[in-house]
């Protein structure tokens, strides 16, 4: 805690560290982008949309929640020994950069407990994001009514959501975490050992977690284990140290929330072992999606993803060369009262 309670807020400058100034090196594409971060200065729309959708895992209650989009320049922070094959997949798809990337949240309702998988970013990631809180609303939850926040890995587009305006944003929660993936970023000698694309995400956790650690409303967990009935953890390190995945099972259905286990969808599906800069471990982060797929291809159970178009929730099929990506079927079947 003491380690954390030494950090200093940095705000956006250290938030464009992470997001990385290669989004804005250099060349015609990347001067379309804003000076300061990410994604491109100009919006598509002018309108919300809609930023949530409900669906059941047996009996359970599950809403995908948007944190919002932007276009964002992916193949320049992929690692570089596949971003040409990356770049002729996604044209494929007659996909090019900047690609409309997604943040994703997750809320699961069970009995006494309101639980959100992950908190968007607040705001380190520019003003077309941090709508968890609206959404949230729209789906008729307020951020004060959620009792835990399950954390997949402590990133900004993770873990910023947690504090808005030098707020908690979820005041009445608890904020559970792998003890591995805590550790290490709160680590600040370690982290001075990364380069950059890594290095920055160590001056984010402070504002954005440490104000939950100092009020006693963090906890932290090791591995696989039950956090509520039907909810347990499972490690999928590689990524970042800890990264975790949680899995809900329920009337016989399952469904995982693999947090970053892809970042561009255009092209991991075809060849997961495409990574990307930000990956702690590069050969890890690829195994760890391959098994991943591998095991949702063969068991048929839902996955939801942070970073896949809005719901963010499918199926895997296998293919010759690869995997297809099967999004859930939108039913709004609901009686008109």
């Amino acid at each position: 805690m003491s380690v954390i309670r030494g950090f200093q807020s940095s705000g956006w400058k250290y938030a464009r560290a992470l997001l990385l100034a290669a989004v804005v090196a250099g060349g015609p594409a990347a001067a379309a982008g804003p000076p300061d971060g990410p994604f491109t200065a100009e919006s598509k729309l002018d309108k919300a949309q809609a930023g949530f959708y409900r669906l059941r895992i047996g009996k359970i209650d599950v809403t995908a929640l948007s944190d919002g989009s932007g276009g964002f320049f992916v193949l320049d922070v992929l690692a570089k020994p596949k971003k040409a094959e990356a770049e002729k997949l996604m044209a494929e798809s007659w996909v090019k950069q900047p690609v409309d990337a997604s943040v994703n949240a997750f809320l699961i309702e069970l009995p006494g407990h309101t639980i959100l998988v992950d908190a968007g970013t607040g705001d380190l990631l520019g003003p077309k994001l941090a709508k968890v809180p609206d959404s949230l609303r729209a789906s008729g939850v307020k951020p004060e009514d959620v009792t835990d926040i399950l954390v997949t890995h402590i990133h900004p587009d993770h873990t910023g959501g947690l504090m808005i305006g030098g707020k908690m944003v979820f005041p009445n929660s608890t904020v559970h975490v792998n003890k591995r993936e805590l550790d290490f970023w709160t680590d600040t000698a370690t982290g001075k050992n990364y380069p950059e694309s890594t290095k920055g995400f160590y001056k984010q956790v402070g504002p954005t977690v440490g104000p939950y650690v100092a009020a006693g409303h963090a906890k932290t967990f090791e591995g696989a284990t039950e956090l509520f009935p039907g909810i347990r953890t499972l490690p999928a390190y590689g990524h970042t140290p800890g990264h975790t995945y949680y899995v809900l099972e329920d009337g016989g259905e399952k469904l995982v929330f693999m947090g970053d286990t892809i970042h561009a969808p255009d092209a991991q599906f075809d060849a997961p072992d495409i990574t990307i800069e930000f990956d702690v471990d590069q050969k890890q982060a690829a195994a760890t999606r391959k098994k991943a797929f591998d095991d949702a291809a063969r068991n048929g159970y839902f996955v939801a993803l942070d970073h896949m178009y809005f719901p963010g929730i499918g199926r895997l099929r296998k293919e010759s060369v690869g995997y297809r990506w099967l999004t859930i079927p939108y039913v709004n079947d609901a009686k008109k009262r």
